[in-house]
């Protein structure tokens, strides 16, 4: 698929600013020396599942899978 599939505002998969993460995965990206990425990927797989990480021109290079929504939970119902 293309990224202009994937992504958009009436797309269930976004970008988020790294700074609406969690403060856990925030430390995480500075661990794993990734602390100057902004944006990360978010790959809606299911409800609550999702996929993270970042857009590297064509690829996307996967960091973590959430099977609970606990990297950046959504405050709507059912997600």
């Amino acid at each position: 698929m293309k990224w202009v599939d994937l992504i958009g505002p009436q797309k269930p998969s976004h970008e988020i600013p790294v700074d609406k993460i969690s403060k856990e995965s925030q430390k995480r990206l500075r661990k794993i020396g990734l602390e100057d990425i902004d944006t990360l990927v978010s790959l809606r797989l299911g409800a609550k599942e999702r996929l993270w990480g970042i857009k590297d021109n064509e690829c996307f290079k996967i960091l973590w899978w959430d099977p609970n929504h606990e990297i950046c939970p959504s405050r709507l119902k059912h997600t």
